[in-house]
């Protein structure tokens, strides 16, 4: 056995490192942040997003552009900005690049809504939903309250929360870039639109996290909390450690990697608008509760929303948005799994 004495160091030295990669969850800046995500607000929003009056959200369609301009107006109740570079929180998506697997589709938008960090502005978290659905059919309204209503009112949420610790002067030291995109039901246009002319360097784009449908269960898992998290380790291995570590110490969710393999038959890694990111050496997570039985059907409405889960999936979202944005290091790239 080695003499103790000359251990105490690097002990002492091991002890300061485990406690600095929780302490960005220490005290009450992280806590009033994360407590301020609530089940009603969430409500609140959804059956706004999700209503008949959106009328489905198709890309590029009135509904669709009613319910972005009332994502803006949240934001701009919050104090929550469009990046700097940007003359308003839409980015333009041409007509050109939303030739979709349905068709041709009308000119859309993403929208985006920006926190600048004050420590490392230039390195970008992306937080991301798809705010479309797939409008109207035989006079029917698919209101799309899980998919993806659930991430884009998540997104409000987190944002709120993020503001209220900058208000208080404990705003992100890395930018978060809150990105609802378009064209996700057609084939992921909007957010192939985004990677393909992004508004921040993608080399700048430190993580994606991507939300979409988290309001829900699947047969299997009703009555337990989890979340499916997909791709979390494909491209970095700091990524998933840390969306465990951000569970843990939070909401403590079953984290059910069934969906995780990319040669699963479901093939979901390629199937939601983080892809566009991996794809692009951008380490990732895509949270998602699974294929229910309203899925893509007029019956995925508001009411049959559990408020309970989609808050507590949005906290752990949220935390795991935190530590990225406020750890010391930037998180490595070390695989190469696309």
């Amino acid at each position: 056995m080695k003499n103790s004495k000359y251990l105490i160091l690097p002990l002492a030295f091991a002890l300061l490192q485990s406690c600095a990669a929780n302490l960005s969850y220490s005290g009450s800046p992280f806590q009033k942040s994360y407590e301020s995500i609530t089940s009603d607000e969430l409500k609140t929003h959804l059956y706004i997003v999700a209503s008949d009056e959106m009328e489905g959200r198709d890309t590029g369609s009135e509904g669709q552009k009613k319910a972005g301009k009332y994502l803006i107006e949240q934001y701009q109740k919050m104090g929550v900005s469009h990046p700097k570079s940007m003359s308003s929180y839409y980015q333009i998506v041409p007509k050109e690049a939303l030739n979709g697997r349905r068709g041709s589709l009308p000119q859309s938008e993403n929208i985006l809504a920006f926190i600048e960090g004050s420590e490392k502005p230039e390195e970008i978290i992306v937080v991301s939903a798809h705010y479309d659905h797939v409008g109207m059919s035989n006079g029917e309204i698919y209101n799309g309250a899980d998919d993806d209503g659930s991430g884009t009112v998540a997104l409000l949420e987190m944002a709120q929360a993020f503001q209220l610790a900058k208000k208080a002067g404990n705003g992100p030291k890395r930018s978060i870039l809150f990105l609802h995109v378009t064209g996700e039901e057609h084939g992921l246009l909007g957010s192939k639109y985004y990677a393909d002319n992004p508004i921040f360097p993608m080399a700048n784009t430190v993580a994606n996290l991507n939300i979409d449908m988290i309001g829900r269960c699947d047969p299997g898992n009703c009555g337990k909390d989890y979340v499916y998290v997909i791709g979390s380790e494909m491209l970095s291995t700091d990524l998933k450690k840390i969306n465990e570590a951000a569970n843990k110490e939070t909401v403590n969710l079953e984290l059910n990697y069934k969906y995780d393999d990319p040669n699963d038959k479901d093939r979901l890694y390629y199937r939601s608008d983080h892809y566009n990111f991996a794809k692009n050496g951008i380490p990732v997570i895509f949270y998602f509760d699974g294929i229910h039985e309203d899925y893509h059907k007029p019956t995925d409405t508001p009411d049959k929303i559990d408020y309970v889960s989609l808050k507590k999936r949005t906290q752990l979202v949220f935390a795991t948005a935190w530590e990225l944005a406020n750890r010391k290091d930037r998180i490595v790239v070390d695989k190469n799994g696309k």
